[in-house]
């Protein structure tokens, strides 16, 4: 794959639009068949890939548009998994107390976060993204970038004890499957000629700004160890695991704050420092980190890698000056050298369906000015 310097990118995710919307609940309730879902998904991923090329990105993706979130549509795909809605798992879980007070930190309706909690073995019954994939290159020839959830993400996320223990006798058992799954996706993904596949693996900076306690609902955070040393290691090897051998591909993985709140006082703050040990051991190619915030702290750079630079807050209606942009990005270039730094937002436009982040017109708006920084930087 052959970018320019400085290629713009996005994390991932675009807003639905009000007829998807409808669309993801009618298939959730079994009301539309998958073939009616599929055309209006279609036309979905289209208006999204439509939007980045009129914007002039460099590496596309389908917009997330089939997924009602980023890690939760892995219920619809795999054997074993059931989605539950916070509530409902308010239901089994033993320390109810502790949940209530999780439950009690979100700046969003509990009954509207759903969780894919294994019930049973896992196996992939479709795909989770082959499909996403070949439908975007039927309709565009510019490379692609096809997110998906981290090992470690889908471990925490699916891993509810009270439910889980009954199939899988530790959390680590069931992380060796989910590194199998992800391993078959990622190989077919190669064979099809993704250019860029990115791990999401929001979790870890949880890990290091809360010392272990629960803060936020992402995957639920029920199955973390009290001590965030060892969760860290748990987390490198599954990563390690699912990446080992794929250096055919630019890998990458994906660590923010959070994106689920316009209320920036929700979301962890601090910077990457205390994670810098942790990424020195993962072997991606590049990291996608969130700069455009002052939560974010300081520039951290890992040895040898390249940086998807966050340049764009997602959460935000106004949009960045394209000085501003430059400005960070040749900070990053300062100490990586321009052909190791990507330009994308700090995370998706819209990571939960029902909860975007940005309207259509104003992610836009802020891709439109990523291009003309990069236009600017390579002039």
């Amino acid at each position: 794959m052959s970018l320019p310097i400085f290629p713009v990118t996005s994390v991932g995710s675009w807003p639905r639009s009000a007829e998807l919307l409808r669309a993801l609940k009618q298939q959730r309730q079994g009301r539309m068949s998958p073939e009616e879902f599929d055309g209006v998904a279609d036309a979905a991923v289209l208006a999204a890939l439509r939007a980045q090329e009129a914007a002039g990105v460099d590496v596309v993706t389908d917009g997330e548009q089939r997924r009602d979130n980023f890690y939760s549509f892995v219920a619809n795909k795999l054997h074993g998994v059931k989605l539950m809605t916070l509530l409902e798992m308010l239901d089994v879980i033993e320390d109810k107390a502790g949940f209530e007070k999780l439950l009690q930190t979100l700046d969003v309706p509990a009954y509207s976060i759903s969780n894919p909690t294994c019930v049973d073995r896992l196996e992939r019954r479709v795909p989770l993204a082959v499909d996403e994939l070949k439908f975007v290159q039927r309709h565009t020839t510019k490379p692609v970038k096809v997110p998906l959830p981290g090992p470690y993400l889908l471990t925490r996320a699916m891993w509810v004890k009270e439910v889980t223990q009954q199939v899988y006798a530790s959390k680590e058992d069931l992380g060796e499957d989910v590194v199998r799954i992800l391993r078959e996706e990622i190989a077919e993904l190669i064979e099809q000629g993704a250019a860029f596949i990115q791990l999401d693996e929001p979790v870890l900076t949880e890990l290091v700004f809360t010392q272990g306690q629960t803060r936020t609902f992402m995957c639920a955070a029920l199955a973390a160890r009290k001590d965030p040393a060892e969760e860290l290691e748990f987390a490198a090897y599954l990563i390690n695991k699912t990446l080992a051998g794929f250096d055919a591909v630019r890998t990458g993985v994906h660590v923010c704050r959070g994106n689920w709140s316009r209320d920036e006082s929700t979301l962890l703050r601090g910077g990457y420092g205390p994670l810098l040990p942790t990424l020195e051991k993962i072997q991606a190619r590049q990291f996608v980190l969130e700069y455009a915030t002052e939560r974010a702290g300081d520039l951290l750079v890992v040895p040898g890698r390249e940086l998807g630079l966050g340049v764009v807050n997602p959460r935000t209606d106004g949009v960045e000056a394209v000085a501003e942009i430059c400005a960070r990005a040749e900070a990053a270039a300062r100490h990586l050298g321009p052909e190791r730094v990507f330009l994308n937002p700090d995370c998706g436009f819209c990571t939960f369906a029902s909860r975007p982040m940005s309207a259509a017109e104003i992610a836009q708006k802020k891709l439109q000015q990523m291009v003309a920084a990069a236009q600017q930087l390579r002039g």
